[in-house]
């Protein structure tokens, strides 16, 4: 069966070790399956039949922007397996010069983490950003919900979605890493919100991500390892154990990400 992982992180080569550490320590001190090197990626994913791989890193200050730009456009150029996506921070001084920059070089999505960038995803000044994006027709995709700081919460999403019709939103982790009540409450009827299952089961358990699977629109789950955090076969484990009809659990690896995207079916 073929696999489109759509969350994966990595890092330039001489900080491939400290950025897995402090990710790992942002999360508990969780047990990382991987250190995030491109190369380790492209391995992991040719032992599962995975055909794409959106890859992305967050700036945490602004000055990081164009430098994490620049690596995740030239890395993505060395595979066609590779489908870039960029960064922002809402202290970045020129949105639509970048967003023409991104656009320019294939880029067709932006990945935000608040937590991590200490901004709230509905930060005022990161509106004209998305309405850009929507123009453009550019996707979001935003670590959401978690319980320890004020700035992904599920609603914050939900109101993006709705002052940015045209802006397509992907809510990582189930739509609410550790909120997922509040997910599975504001989210699922926006038609602009979609969803992929990366660090669902890893945090909240079978039941979260068996719950999500059961609310959100089929056509709208996309899947997702949150590499280097996870690995395949937990993963692809995770939603065979829900013995889900095998077309839907086909679309969710690999078609409704495609169809979102414009990839081959």
């Amino acid at each position: 069966m073929k696999i489109i992982d759509v969350h994966t992180h990595i890092f330039p080569p001489k900080l491939v070790s400290p950025a897995t550490k402090a990710i790992s320590v942002f999360y508990n001190d969780v047990l990382m399956q991987h250190q995030g090197s491109l190369q380790e990626l492209l391995a992991a994913g040719e032992k599962f039949n995975v055909k794409y791989c959106v890859i992305f890193s967050s700036a945490t200050t602004a000055h990081q922007v164009r430098s994490i730009n620049d690596f995740i456009i030239k890395s993505a150029a060395t595979d066609p397996r590779l489908l870039p996506v960029g960064t922002l921070h809402k202290d970045f001084s020129d949105f639509s010069q970048e967003l023409e920059r991104l656009s320019q070089a294939g880029v067709k999505g932006i990945k935000l983490h608040p937590d991590f960038q200490k901004f709230c995803l509905d930060d005022e000044a990161m509106f004209p950003a998305y309405e850009e994006m929507g123009e453009r027709g550019m996707f979001l995709i935003s670590h959401t919900g978690d319980y320890r700081y004020p700035y992904s919460q599920p609603h914050r999403m939900a109101r993006i979605a709705k002052m940015f019709p045209k802006l397509r939103c992907i809510a990582a982790h189930c739509g609410g890493w550790m909120q997922w009540d509040e997910a599975r409450e504001v989210l699922p009827s926006l038609e602009n919100v979609y969803i992929d299952t990366s660090s669902t089961v890893g945090f909240g358990g079978y039941e979260a991500e068996k719950l999500a699977l059961a609310t959100f629109d089929p056509s709208h789950i996309f899947f997702g390892t949150d590499f280097p955090m996870w690995d395949y076969q937990q993963e692809l484990d995770t939603l065979e154990s829900f013995h889900l009809n095998p077309q839907f659990l086909e679309d969710i690896l690999y078609n409704n990400f495609a169809a979102f995207y414009g990839l081959p079916l």
